[in-house]
């Protein structure tokens, strides 16, 4: 347990590695710092170097893990868990990207193995507007829920923006937006509502090789039935998603990942008062993110997701698109 600033190592420098290393660098470094990145790609770790030349590159993953007392793991899903074995056997703490590994018995095993020293990097925990749906909910406001709706959609995959990742971001090993997005809407019901069960569902796989291009599931949180949508190219957004609590009084929902609303009596639909685009919010979830690993750092309490709530996230997951219920067009 560190009591001094915390010393977070980035393992990868994709388009998250850089986003978490621009949120550590405008925190108060005598908190937490970056003390290091390492990547296995040369040309990545230059463009790091030309953007950030006061951050220190180590020369491997081990020579990170050494120089930390938190590792957040940002490279592809299939490597996560190796690292992440690696730091916690040194005696760091781990943050993670999701999924925690491409294999659920893995994931079973290394959850198992690593009790309270992990957690993993949903931002929804630290969610201006999901704390607004929460207080809504608290308050009465929808009366007695009765399900939760979810839809995302995009117009191609993967994301404008993701293009430099797209050799794993569209392959069905590692890729797909049902791990990439669905899953923190998975998270969210998880959270707010109850534990994922009774999942029935389908991936659909058109194209040999790529990833998915549809997904319809029905599922549990708690006692809620949850319906969730997914599809790409049926939508001209290059990024479409909705999650709704419905009920018996009213409605609550996020959408654009950031804008939290409630249903009103006329049928339209309220933001919250300090409702904040996905670009203005998220710099604040990632601050708040990084008070919660310098809690675990620090053995602190925290309200980062947890290894067991990404586990059973990624549970639903992998059951969707890769269970023998996939099927293709």
């Amino acid at each position: 347990m560190t009591t001094g600033s915390v010393a977070i190592g980035i393992i990868g420098a994709g388009i998250m590695g850089e986003r978490m290393l621009n949120a550590i660098l405008q925190q108060d470094p005598a908190r937490v710092h970056a003390c290091g990145l390492w990547d296995p790609a040369p040309a990545a770790l230059q463009r790091m170097r030309n953007s950030f030349p006061q951050v220190a590159q180590a020369g491997d993953a081990a020579g990170l893990i050494s120089a930390s007392d938190c590792v957040y793991i940002a490279s592809p899903p299939a490597s996560h868990l190796a690292h992440a074995r690696a730091a916690l056997a040194a005696g760091r703490t781990v943050f993670c990207e999701k999924p925690l590994s491409i294999d659920v018995a893995d994931a079973r095993a290394f959850v198992a193995e690593a009790g309270d020293r992990g957690a993993v990097n949903f931002p929804f925990a630290s969610s201006l507007a999901v704390a607004a749906i929460r207080n809504w909910m608290e308050a009465g406001d929808i009366g007695t829920p009765r399900r939760v709706v979810i839809e995302v959609g995009f117009a191609a995959w993967p994301r404008p923006w993701q293009a430099d990742a797209a050799g794993w971001l569209d392959r069905p090993m590692q890729g797909g937006f049902t791990r990439e997005v669905v899953s923190h809407f998975l998270f969210l019901a998880r959270r707010l509502v109850g534990p994922l069960h009774d999942l029935k569902g389908q991936a659909v796989f058109p194209q040999d090789g790529r990833s998915e291009r549809r997904i319809e599931a029905t599922l549990q949180a708690g006692d809620l039935p949850v319906t969730l949508t997914g599809a790409v190219g049926e939508t001209s957004k290059d990024d479409h998603n909705i999650w709704i609590l419905e009920g018996d009084r009213s409605a609550v929902r996020l959408r654009d990942w950031s804008i939290a609303e409630r249903l009103m009596p006329d049928g339209s639909w309220q933001p919250a008062p300090d409702a904040l685009p996905n670009e203005k919010a998220r710099p604040i979830a990632l601050k708040r993110q990084l008070e919660g690993v310098v809690n675990l750092a620090r053995d602190k309490p925290h309200h980062l997701a947890t290894l067991r709530e990404a586990l059973d996230v990624q549970e639903v997951v992998e059951s969707i698109v890769g269970s023998a219920s996939k099927r293709r067009e």
